[in-house]
C-alpha cells in the first residue's frame, strides 16, 4: 500500500495568510490530499470550506492548547473540520528547564489527553530542538517527560529538530515506539538557521533511517523556511517520499 503523506500548512504560512482557499488548492495539485492545519480554531469555517473544495482531509492538526484558557473550543474545532489528533506544537524552553517543569507539563498534556477523549480525539505533543538539548541530571527533558504521560497521549517526533537537538533520531523513535503516531519530515543542514533546510533526501538528517525507525507513522512534509518557492520545495519532498518510502 502506497503512503499518503501530509504537509503542515505553517509551511506555506504567507500563502495560507493571502488566499487559504488557493493555498490548499495548489497542495491539492501538487498531489497532497492530506494537510495538517495549526491554529484552526481560529478560522475553523475559512478551513472547512477550503477542505472541502480541495478535496483534502485533515487527520491532525496543531493548536496552542496547553495554554488555551479554553480547550474544549479547539477540540470542538477539531470536530468540525474531521481532525482525529490535535498536536500542541510549541512550549518554550524557558518552560523545559527543571523536573518540576517536566512535572507540571506532563500533568497538563495527561489533563488534556482525557479532556480530548470527551470529544473522541487524541492529544499530543510535537517537540523541538531544546527538549532533546535541555537536561535534567544527564537525561533529556523529553524523556523524562514522555515517563511521566499517560500511555494515550501520543507524539508529533520532529525529526529534524531532534536531530539539531543532538538525538540520535532512528534510536529515539524506536524507544519511543508506537506513541509516535506523526513524523514531521524535513531536510537540510544540522542548524538551527531554517533558511538551510531543503526537501527531504537533500540534507544531512538521514531521512530514510528516521523513516524506518518509524514504519507505521503518518509523515507529515514541513519547512520552517525554504530558500525557494515553498511548493515547489513540498513537491520535492513529496516525490523522494513516494520514491524512497514505499
Amino acid at each position: 500500500m502506497s503512503r499518503k503523506p501530509s504537509v503542515q500548512l505553517y509551511s506555506v504560512r504567507e500563502a495560507v495568510q493571502q488566499d487559504l482557499s488557493a493555498a490548499v488548492a495548489r497542495l491539492a495539485e501538487i498531489g497532497l490530499t492530506q494537510v495538517e492545519p495549526y491554529a484552526f480554531h481560529a478560522r475553523t469555517a475559512e478551513y472547512k470550506d477550503a477542505f472541502a473544495a480541495a478535496g483534502v482531509t485533515a487527520p491532525s492538526g496543531h493548536a496552542p492548547v496547553i495554554d488555551a484558557e479554553n480547550p474544549r473550543e479547539v477540540f470542538e474545532a477539531a470536530n468540525t473540520l474531521g481532525i482525529t489528533t490535535v498536536i500542541d506544537p510549541f512550549v518554550p524552553s524557558e518552560r523545559w528547564q527543571t523536573a518540576d517543569d517536566v512535572r507540571r507539563l506532563a500533568e497538563r498534556v495527561n489533563e488534556l489527553s482525557a479532556l480530548a477523549h470527551e470529544y473522541v480525539l487524541d492529544f499530543g505533543y510535537h517537540n523541538h530542538h531544546w527538549e532533546l538539548q535541555n537536561t535534567v541530571e544527564g537525561r533529556s527533558v523529553l524523556e523524562l517527560f514522555v515517563e511521566q504521560l499517560e500511555p494515550a497521549v501520543v507524539l508529533e517526533v520532529d525529526t529534524f529538530w531532534s536531530t539539531v537537538g543532538g538525538a540520535d533520531t532512528p534510536a529515539l523513535l524506536r524507544s519511543l515506539g508506537d506513541r509516535v503516531k506523526f513524523l514531521h519530515v524535513k531536510d537540510g543542514a544540522r542548524s538551527t538557521d531554517t533558511s538551510l533546510q531543503q526537501p527531504a533526501g537533500q540534507g544531512e538528517i538521514g531521512v530514510p533511517a528516521v523513516l524506518a525507525a518509524a514504519p507505521d507513522a503518518l509523515r507529515v512534509i514541513e519547512f520552517d523556511a525554504y530558500s525557494g518557492d515553498v511548493f515547489e520545495g513540498i513537491a520535492a519532498s513529496l516525490a523522494w517520499l513516494q520514491e524512497n518510502d514505499a
